[in-house]
């Protein structure tokens, strides 16, 4: 078979590439000098204009980072991973499949994506799953990231792009409201477009991007769908709402409205605990200025009730008639490297390419046609990520499960639980380059290039189609993903031509079933980004003898999405979360980011740089809170929920609630933040409520990581 990441000629000595990292996608030189790799940011990206944040800075490392990935490996009968050939690691994999699928049907083989995978990747992953193995069981971990917004986004507007308007926009906003983001951690490049504007920031935390804020409303976790409600209430009745814009471009005000209205200021305040003074001057800040956002982030999508959070954001926007105006708009700010190609092609649960719905049969038979089978033989819908985890090993659950790009042992919540799941799987297969705490528990273990090493597309928080470059020759015997996808399509029965390995050849099919989807690729080319071209989804296909499409840096302007042409406001009502404190928990837990570590920190905790910035695992406590439970600075706590314990450094912190402790999520072993989270998901989106859950801390002696 050939490896097609080896077939591209000679390495270049610089290439224009973007970081590996987070969906700003920021643009970068990656060159070989002396021997060695170094990273230049691209000073003509609009993005991040000639920054890059540690991160990206240090991406470099991980191209020979000790312990890469280079070759097959197989669990032995001594219970040990061992190297091994690619015919036979494939032939395995193959082999087993096929008897799982002869005994217990194709749905007991599951597949789980990744957010970082490219979009030649993720359109390929969700071919194959549904196409090869005939599986319904596909998602990714993208579904712990935007799905709450990728869902109140597509209610409200008729179409999911985190933000519709380029992320240079924001460096002219007089307003930006920051729902649940900490930028200033997590995408640092993206500061240079906030600092013009006031913002208003929403976070339980004073963090980096609060410090810097001209307001920060800091309220009760759980509690920023009461917030929400309070902030559209404020806007209605003290005379802010564009009632002319409300009653030409949208619709359901009135429902929205009937249930805002019970949520006055005061009442609002005893839920959140933020000053009703505080509320009337985000409004007041948000009504006068020219030009104004509403941003939202994790911390408002990652709640059993975030697809609600989201929309009660929404709602806001379009009272003040933000949404679809040039200058002002709503946005998510989405997380991960391709969160947002990843999300469009058909790795999710539910979805076909183009962000078509799995259900509709039109997109079934576009589909199909593209994919060259019959619209009968695609699987319906399947589990959303959780769903799909929690119910491995289990009767009717996936017996086997196949993970490109992902690390669910620590980024999943109940980790505890699902660990469990993993390790009772008859084959649990992870394609990774670097060994991952759940690689190491696979019964096999597929080496796969990474970013320098592979051409590709990905798709930023913006909807901008951007060119991943290869620098460098995969180490070893390392494969791309395309590659392993063929070996195993080919081995299953399938021709080898319906899986094709080369990702210029993989992108024009995806142009072709993506056609007339909302997510138009089908007007976008390599030739035409080669050529550096600026293109935005949606980007339809013109057909000969007419100016190529432009793209569409901007929606809305004109008409929403919806066939009326009209936004919906969202009719939604607070809850609490699955869980409040009690007597035996009695405060609130929240997780998030930090500087210096990404996501499930496989990557980053690799980098010496990195991890002498973030070393181990810490829980932020306020002093308080601290010497009420016996705790202090340095020492070990042990923070527990009603689904185990982690175990953490504490660090005293004064700006934070007293009711509220915080970790972050990036670090393995006993150190695991997920070993608390709660799984309770969000009705819609399926989104765990990552974002709060009830936990006691408490002294721990010194525990091994």
């Amino acid at each position: 078979m050939a490896e097609t990441a080896r077939a591209a000629g000679p390495d270049p000595t610089e290439v224009a590439t973007h970081c590996p990292y987070c969906a700003l996608q920021c643009g970068t030189r990656l060159a070989r000098e002396e021997g060695r790799t170094v990273v230049r940011p691209s000073a003509d990206f609009p993005v991040n204009w000639g920054g890059l944040c540690q991160k990206g800075w240090t991406a470099p490392a991980l191209l020979d980072t000790p312990g890469r990935l280079t070759r097959p490996l197989v669990r032995g009968d001594d219970g040990r991973l061992a190297p091994t050939t690619w015919e036979a690691a494939l032939d395995t994999i193959a082999a087993r499949l096929r008897q799982i699928r002869t005994v217990h049907g194709p749905d007991a083989v599951g597949v789980f994506g990744g957010g970082g995978l490219t979009n030649e990747k993720a359109y390929q992953l969700g071919k194959f799953a549904r196409v090869a193995l005939g599986t319904s069981q596909i998602d990714y971990n993208g579904r712990f990231c935007m799905s709450s917004a990728a869902a109140a986004g597509s209610a409200a507007f008729g179409l999911d792009r985190g933000l519709p308007f380029p992320v240079t926009d924001l460096g002219d906003a007089d307003v930006i409201l920051l729902a649940g983001a900490n930028p200033a951690e997590t995408m640092p490049p993206l500061m240079r477009h906030l600092n013009r504007a006031q913002l208003i920031v929403i976070d339980p935390r004073r963090t980096p991007t609060a410090e810097g804020a001209a307001l920060h409303l800091q309220p009760t976790p759980g509690t920023d769908l009461a917030l929400a409600l309070g902030l559209f209430h404020l806007a209605v009745v003290e005379g802010h709402a564009d009632r002319g814009y409300v009653s030409r471009r949208t619709t359901g005000f009135d429902a929205a409205w009937a249930r805002a209205a019970a949520w006055w200021p005061e009442r609002v305040e005893r839920v959140t605990g933020v000053p009703v003074a505080d509320m009337r001057e985000a409004v007041r800040l948000l009504a006068a200025a020219q030009r104004a956002y509403v941003l939202t982030g994790r911390g408002a999508e990652q709640h059993s009730k975030g697809t609600d959070t989201v929309a009660a954001f929404i709602n806001l926007a379009l009272s003040l008639g933000l949404p679809g105006r040039e200058g002002s708009g709503y946005g998510c700010l989405t997380g991960q490297g391709n969160g947002q190609g990843g999300r469009e092609h058909g790795q999710k649960a539910d979805q076909l390419p183009g962000y078509r719905m799995l259900t509709d049969p039109a997109a079934r038979a576009h589909v199909a046609a593209v994919w060259g089978v019959e619209p009968d033989a695609l699987p319906g819908p399947g589990r959303s990520a959780y769903e799909l985890l929690d119910a491995l090993g289990t009767d009717g659950g996936p017996r086997a499960l196949l993970v490109f790009g992902s690390n669910p042992v620590v980024s999943a919540p109940h980790a505890a639980r699902i660990g469990e799941r993993l390790g009772s799987l008859d084959l649990l297969v992870v394609a990774d380059f670097v060994p991952s705490e759940t690689a190491r528990i696979a019964d096999v273990v597929l080496p796969v290039t990474q970013w320098a090493e592979e051409e590709g597309t990905m798709t930023n928080l913006e909807g901008r189609v951007l060119r991943r470059r290869r620098l460098l020759t995969p180490p070893g015997e390392a494969r791309s993903d395309l590659d392993v996808l063929h070996g195993l399509a080919v081995r299953l029965g399938q021709p080898g031509e319906r899986f094709a390995t080369a990702p210029r050849e993989v992108f024009e099919e995806l142009r072709r079933a993506s056609r007339g989807g909302r997510a138009d690729y089908s007007g976008i080319s390599y030739d035409r980004l080669d050529a550096g071209e600026a293109l935005h989804w949606p980007c339809p296909e013109t057909g000969e003898g007419h100016e190529p499409h432009p793209g569409t840096p901007r929606l809305f302007l004109d008409a929403f999405a919806h066939p009326d042409g009209l936004a919906r406001f969202a009719e939604v009502e607070h809850r609490d979360g699955a869980e409040t404190p009690d007597a035996a928990f009695p405060l609130y837990a929240t997780t998030g980011r930090v500087l210096a570590q990404y996501q499930s920190g496989a990557q980053t905790r690799r980098v010496p740089e990195l991890t002498a910035a973030a070393p181990e695992a810490f829980v932020e406590v306020h002093p308080d809170t601290a010497e009420r439970h016996g705790l202090r600075e340095g020492a070990t706590a042990r923070v527990s929920s009603a689904r185990g314990s982690t175990v953490a450094r504490v660090r005293l912190v004064p700006s934070l609630r007293t009711d509220t402790v915080f970790l972050p999520f990036h670090f393995a072993g006993a150190g695991r933040a997920n070993l608390i989270t709660s799984p309770a998901l969000d009705p819609r989106s399926k989104m765990p409520e990552f974002k709060v859950c009830a936990v006691r801390i408490e002294p721990a002696a010194a525990v091994q990581r």
